[in-house]
């Protein structure tokens, strides 16, 4: 794409967010349902539900295969399904016009679903810190599958005993980015205050979202998503303080996972349409246009090279690329655009295939590998979202 291309955009330093003083990832958790589907399940399971002919179930069973979702988790499993997946929650659809439970149904699970997933997962986060829960002053919540008030904020303050005073922001239908947005926030924080302490947890229960009926946009989300629940703690750190006591390529207890030095973002033009997330009456409805891979190949490789000529950083010195794994086509195409090494993307696959897509959740479950691995840094957190919105967030 000719530089041109970005001339009617504001210009990258005004989207890109310097902080001289970086917030440091001081813990991180995860935390997935208690039972698992195969694909196998998932493929027989969708086949159920949304298929009419036998030429339909065909045609739903490979697109399952091509996903490289190996398995998945779900709130509403009720074993680990290995053929046939057990649950009272979505039944064979009576006619086809059936499209399953009603938005108000599916929400009422969320709400007593979800803050049991994000306070383990919130709870290993701060294990992994070494602060008690008393030390947190902010807590950051992300989530775009699920809505009401008092909601998760107020759950994990009550269930993790954090302080009556903690501040709380909510970061809401972001989609699958979110957690470089909520990042930022808490970036921004720990910024501003020294002795700020940053929760942030990421949960999203896609699998309430489930839709009937044999569209293809539905078909593709729930071939793709999964549920699951990520937590990272935040602290102040000064980049020009005598480091040598912090050994920040290590996951040990309190030590740091890495400083969050930079966040950017790129509205692509002419892609409103590419990927949407919408409330209706039978759950949250995706849409997943096929000219996403295109509009990735077109204008990812020039933003980021920008994005990251501007901290000192090029496509060739990332160790880690922790890109969101949004299918199988999302990753061959920034592959493609960036002209990657073929095991770049070796993480973020290896997590498609173990969770699904987990949403906003999803790339703290592949830094989280990263620090078990010390991969080395700088590592670069890349997503995508409704808008069609690029986020990234670049560790040191």
């Amino acid at each position: 794409m000719p530089n041109a291309t970005l001339a009617n955009s504001p210009s990258p330093q005004s989207d890109v967010h310097k902080l001289s003083k970086a917030g440091q990832i001081t813990g991180i958790g995860t935390s997935v349902p208690k039972y698992q589907a195969t694909s196998t399940a998932s493929a027989n399971f969708a086949a159920k539900i949304s298929c009419v002919t036998s030429g339909e179930s065909r045609k739903v069973k490979a697109l399952y295969r091509r996903t490289g979702i190996q398995q998945r988790g779900s709130v509403l499993l009720e074993e680990t399904a290995v053929s046939d997946i057990v649950n009272g929650f979505y039944a064979p659809a009576e006619t086809t016009q059936d499209r399953g439970p009603g938005t108000k149904l599916r929400n009422d699970r969320y709400r007593t679903e979800a803050p049991i997933l994000a306070q383990q997962a919130a709870t290993a986060a701060l294990d992994s810190s070494g602060l008690m829960s008393e030390e947190i002053t902010h807590l950051i919540t992300v989530s775009c599958t699920g809505f009401n008030a008092p909601g998760i904020d107020i759950a994990l303050i009550d269930e993790l005993g954090l302080p009556l005073t903690t501040q709380r922001i909510q970061v809401g239908f972001m989609g699958c980015h979110a957690a470089v947005n909520g990042l930022r926030a808490a970036n921004g924080i720990v910024a501003a205050d020294k002795e700020a302490k940053v929760l942030m947890c990421c949960v999203e229960l896609c699998s309430l979202h489930y839709q009937y009926g044999m569209v293809t946009d539905h078909i593709v989300s729930n071939a793709l998503f999964a549920d699951g629940s990520a937590a990272i703690v935040l602290e102040h750190h000064d980049p020009e303080a005598n480091l040598s006591s912090v050994d920040s390529s290590t996951n040990a207890l309190g030590s740091a996972l890495g400083s969050v030095v930079a966040t950017g973002s790129f509205l692509v033009p002419k892609s409103r349409d590419a990927m949407t997330w919408c409330i209706g009456d039978h759950g949250y409805q995706m849409t997943l246009s096929a000219k996403v891979p295109h509009l990735i190949e077109e204008h990812l490789a020039d933003y980021l090279g920008d994005f990251l000529e501007q901290h000192g950083e090029s496509l060739r010195s990332i160790g880690g690329w922790a890109v969101h794994p949004g299918g199988s086509r999302i990753l061959s195409a920034v592959e493609k655009a960036l002209s990657l090494p073929d095991d770049a993307l070796a993480t973020s696959r290896s997590v498609l295939a173990d969770h699904g897509n987990m949403s906003s959740a999803t790339m703290l479950f592949i830094l989280e590998k990263f620090a078990a691995s010390n991969r080395p840094k700088p590592w670069l957190m890349l997503g995508f979202g409704p808008g069609l919105e690029i986020e990234v967030s670049l560790i040191r």
